[in-house]
């Protein structure tokens, strides 16, 4: 089996916005399901973990966009595993079209927890660290990894939601991928008339679930770049994000 995943997918019409360009958000998972097509072939995915109280939780995430699918193109996403650590891997992300170009990249964070005691476990516990024969050193990805996103005094409060059933997942917990709607929602569809979504980064610091409050924070770092941060009702820090826009 080659270490590198392929998997074909479709830009469903209703996954598409209002100019028939994949959402950021399907996108964003189209990513994810590669990811766990990609372990569970290979020994070490969700379907496995389960069964010994085990879990995948992505931590970062980072999609540098070239052309996003249009509506009804068939696209392919290519992932791999680029470097294991005892307690994190990092997993990479191209997209490309029907057209042979590329469309856009990822990069990516994970930890493995316990799902009794949502501690992370050692990646390398796992077949004796079989993970390791799946790592692909020289395919590259050129998008920079996730920065840091440090927001100043000056952040703004734009919008507070109450989460509900469908934000939640498998995990428990605020799916991934409704973070990201969640946070280019901020934006009207007048702003995005005039600007495309050029990279979207976002790091997870805590778990929220069903019933919490979630408060949205902005700041404007430029013209194109924005940083953004959710904060649950008790204060706790979920997420950091940075959007830019070209």
């Amino acid at each position: 089996m080659d270490k590198i995943g392929r998997y074909e997918f479709l830009a469903e019409p209703f996954h598409c916005d209002y100019a028939g360009r994949l959402f950021m958000g399907h996108l964003g998972n189209h990513l994810l399901n590669a990811a766990d097509f990609h372990s569970t072939d290979r020994g070490f995915g969700m379907k496995y973990l389960m069964t010994i109280q085990r879990s995948w939780v992505l931590s970062r995430l980072a999609i540098e966009v070239v052309d996003m699918p249009s509506m009804y193109e068939k696209f392919t996403v290519e992932t791999w595993v680029e470097s294991a650590m005892r307690y994190f891997t990092n997993r990479n992300f191209k997209v490309v079209g029907s057209n042979g170009k590329t469309q856009a990249w990822g990069r990516s964070v994970w930890a493995m927890i316990n799902t009794e005691s949502r501690h992370p476990e050692d990646i390398y516990a796992i077949d004796n660290g079989a993970i390791d024969k799946w790592i692909v050193k020289d395919y590259d990805c050129p998008i920079d990894k996730c920065g840091r996103v440090a927001l100043s005094d000056g952040v703004q409060l734009i919008k507070t939601i109450d989460t509900t059933y469908s934000d939640v997942d498998i995990n428990g917990h605020v799916n991934s991928v409704k973070y990201i709607e969640h946070v280019l929602d901020l934006w009207s569809i007048e702003w995005y008339r005039e600007h495309k979504l050029k990279r979207f980064e976002i790091a997870y610091v805590a778990e929220a679930h069903q019933g919490e409050r979630l408060s949205f924070y902005r700041e404007q770092i430029n013209e194109m770049e924005y940083y953004v941060r959710i904060v649950r009702n008790d204060g706790t820090e979920t997420c950091r994000s940075r959007v830019v826009f070209k």
